[in-house]
């Protein structure tokens, strides 16, 4: 009995022993270190080097064109105006529009006298409704025989119903002349 003792106190001797030799030979596990990212260096590019080259070149200023105003030679007492409407450009006749919406009427026109429109022929409200709009405003300028697009901002009403707005352009001395141009619409 004192054999088999010794002989497994020799076993768990010995199983100690490869045990500690065992661990001792593994290294230690050390905790690798955060590191937080850094930002990449910049690409640098490649310098372009200019060499300057040993012909000198003069360039010589020339002289800029002078421009002159010349005045029209059409006298406005010996022209005649007109304005032909041509076709909406925005917001077709009878179009749905919502209650207190903004609506932005344009329509395409010609200037078919012999006057050119400057800053004093201007545009009325013939009649209907002014929906917004002022009463009275500056006719787009146009040189005689070319087009242009008339431009009026109205504002629906909170009223349902149908609306019309209707426009007539004068001269510098107030005199109506071409065709009036309308807009019609829906308000819901």
């Amino acid at each position: 009995m004192m054999k088999i003792r010794i002989f497994s106190n020799r076993i768990l001797y010995t199983v100690i022993l490869i045990f500690f030799s065992l661990t001792a030979c593994s290294p230690a596990a050390t905790p690798t270190p955060f590191r937080p990212p850094t930002a990449q260096p910049p690409l640098i590019e490649p310098t372009l080097i200019i060499q300057p080259t040993k012909q000198v070149v003069v360039i010589q200023p020339s002289p800029l064109p002078t421009i002159v105003a010349v005045a029209p030679t059409v006298n406005p007492q010996d022209c005649t105006n007109n304005l032909h409407f041509m076709s909406d450009v925005t917001i077709p006749d009878n179009s749905l529009v919502a209650l207190g919406s903004s609506i932005d009427k344009q329509w395409l026109v010609e200037n078919s006298g012999t006057c050119n429109w400057n800053s004093s022929y201007r545009l009325k409200h013939l009649g209907g409704a002014v929906l917004g709009a002022q009463e009275e405003m500056m006719l787009y300028p146009a040189r005689a025989s070319t087009q242009a697009t008339i431009e009026i901002i109205f504002t629906a009403p909170f009223a349902e119903g149908a609306y019309e707005s209707a426009w007539q352009a004068v001269d510098p001395s107030g005199n109506p002349f071409g065709d009036p141009i309308y807009m019609r619409v829906t308000v819901q």
